[in-house]
């Protein structure tokens, strides 16, 4: 279906400033008190609100995602403001396309998710070497892996060409965990419940995602893994 011809316009306008107009950074409503946020109630409903052109229900749903969102972006950006732009513009890729979304098979969380985190992405990669800040090679920001987990080498060499070439070689099921784990710092029980397929099979999509990625890269002499 198109996209509804007020959405670039009026009412798009409109829910565009709602949005500007709530923080970011506070924690999403569904997540008072603490924890992963799980719960989907309600996510049909602003679906189809979203697809019907409510501007009501796009801020509903940065009321209930908006802080989980904004936690992703800083995650991979370290940037405050570049933070709330890559959420913002997640938001609003979300409304202009709300009316392609099926609310009966997928799930709206996890497309608004790898929506933000596709928008950090696209960041990252727009961003010239010398901009980078040497802050994506840093340890620290590796989300502590263990000096002895062969993933680590390949977390910090994630920039180079080397190890991007090797991402894009992996089927796009395998490079999915391994983009969720890397850039949203997700467990793989959290990556099982936003990609809606079983624990099992997320352990076994990072498990063959590692072995191919030190394959490849141990074939081109960049990591000793």
């Amino acid at each position: 279906m198109g996209t509804a011809p007020d959405r670039e316009r009026g009412v798009g306008d409109q829910a565009a400033q709602e949005i500007a107009g709530r923080p970011a950074h506070r924690a999403p409503r569904s997540a008072a008190g603490g924890g992963h946020v799980v719960a989907t109630s309600g996510d049909r409903e602003i679906a189809a609100g979203l697809a019907a052109g409510n501007h009501e229900a796009l801020a509903e749903l940065y009321d209930r995602y908006g802080g989980l969102a904004y936690g992703i972006a800083m995650r991979v950006l370290g940037d405050p403001g570049r933070a709330e732009d890559a959420v913002q513009d997640a938001f609003m890729n979300i409304w202009n396309r709300a009316t392609t979304f099926d609310r009966e098979r997928g799930s709206l969380r996890a497309w608004l998710l790898t929506s933000v985190r596709n928008r950090c992405i696209d960041y990252l990669r727009g961003r010239g070497a010398h901009e980078r800040q040497e802050r994506e090679l840093q340890p620290e920001l590796a989300y502590a892996v263990s000096p002895s987990d062969p993933w680590r080498e390949v977390a910090l060499s994630l920039e180079r060409a080397a190890v991007r070439d090797a991402m894009a070689s992996l089927p796009a099921e395998q490079r999915q965990v391994v983009e969720m784990a890397y850039f949203g710092g997700y467990t793989h029980t959290e990556i099982a419940d936003m990609t809606q397929v079983p624990l099992g099979t997320v352990k076994g999509r990072m498990r063959l995602a590692l072995e191919k990625l030190g394959s490849y890269l141990r074939g081109r002499g960049t990591v000793d893994v």
